[in-house]
Parts: C-alpha cells; sequence; structure tokens
C-alpha cells in the first residue's frame, strides 16, 4: 500500500520543483532515499533494561525492529568499554519511510509544546537534514503511563538533492515546517 506522503510526492512535488529548479530531466529531481531515526542510550551503561524498553519504543514509533549500536572505543570517564551498547538506531526507506515521515509532519510535530517550527540550521551542505526531538512521548503510539523516562531521538532525512536550497524546497513540499 503507497503512502499519501508518497503520492503527493510523485502528483505534485515533482512538477512544482521541475519548475521551480528548471530541471531539464525529470529524473534529476530531488528525491528521499531514507530517513535515519537514532536513540542515544548513555545511561544504559547502569541498566541495561533502559536498552529493551527503549528498542520497544523506536519499534513501535517506526514500525520496525531496531538495531543496536555498540561504543566504538573505551572512554574511562564516562565508565565506557568498547562493545557496551550505548544505543538503537533505524533506517527507514521506502513506504515505511513514508508512513513514519507522515506520521512525524502531520501528527507528532503539532504535539509539540510550543512548537514554533524545524530549525532549519540542521542542514549538512550536502543536502541532508538532521533534527532532534526532545520527547518520545509526542508520538501516539508511546503511552505515557508505561514510559520509565523521556528521552529523546535524532531523526536524519538523507535526500539526493545536491545542495541545501533543493533540499529544504523538497523537505518543504513535503511539509515540514521550517521556522520563519
Amino acid at each position: 500500500m503507497a503512502s499519501r506522503l508518497k503520492e503527493y510526492y510523485a502528483k505534485y512535488v515533482v512538477p512544482a520543483l521541475i519548475e521551480r529548479f528548471s530541471y531539464d530531466n525529470p529524473m534529476r529531481v530531488p528525491v528521499l532515499r531514507k530517513v535515519v531515526v537514532n536513540m542515544g542510550l548513555g545511561e544504559a551503561i547502569q541498566n541495561a533494561k533502559i536498552l529493551d524498553n527503549s528498542q520497544q519504543e523506536m519499534a513501535l514509533v517506526t514500525g520496525q525492529w531496531p538495531t543496536m549500536r555498540k561504543a566504538r572505543k573505551s572512554i574511562a570517564s564516562f565508565k565506557l568499554r568498547e562493545g557496551m551498547t550505548i544505543g538503537c538506531k533505524v533506517t527507514l526507506r521506502r513506504d515505511n519511510m513514508y508512513h513514519f515521515l507522515d506520521k512525524l509532519i502531520n501528527v507528532a510535530l503539532p504535539r509539540v509544546r510550543d512548537f514554533r517550527g524545524v530549525n532549519p540550521r540542521g542542514f549538512d551542505g550536502r543536502g541532508n537534514f538532521s533534527m532532534g526531538i526532545k520527547e518520545q512521548i509526542i508520538f501516539p503510539e508511546i503511552n505515557y503511563d508505561k514510559i520509565e523516562k523521556i528521552r529523546g531521538m535524532n531523526i536524519t532525512m538523507v535526500t539526493s538533492a545536491k545542495t541545501d536550497e533543493e533540499a529544504r524546497q523538497l523537505l518543504e513540499s513535503l511539509g515540514l515546517p521550517f521556522r520563519k
């Protein structure tokens, strides 16, 4: 089943971007390649139960089971040893990516308190955009009574755009509300 956002992209966003940037070939229009959702769990060093709960919460939010991330090197001041599990990550592509983005834009972000838009300084210079979310409870799948601690997550949107301007126009056209 195709996502609403994917159909919207094909029907409205592609023609608008062709007109705006005057692409000579429709295959040059920037496309969303993947969305990576990452949750750093530094406190998992003391309590391993945090990992299971966070993994289940992320699976509920994204619709895909996350992989656990391990520390690459030891840092004595953080009591961290190489190979310890300190986070979880999901890479979403195709329909899962569009479903997640649709839910993020239309359901989760409007639930953020005092939301004035997404910070536009999250571009990396190559057409990719990263943003942070402070609370996982903005997603409707998360039951507020069953969480033990409020955690944030990082969301990175990887596009095929060559410049930040093209990527911003793509994400804005898809409905991501940037701060003015």
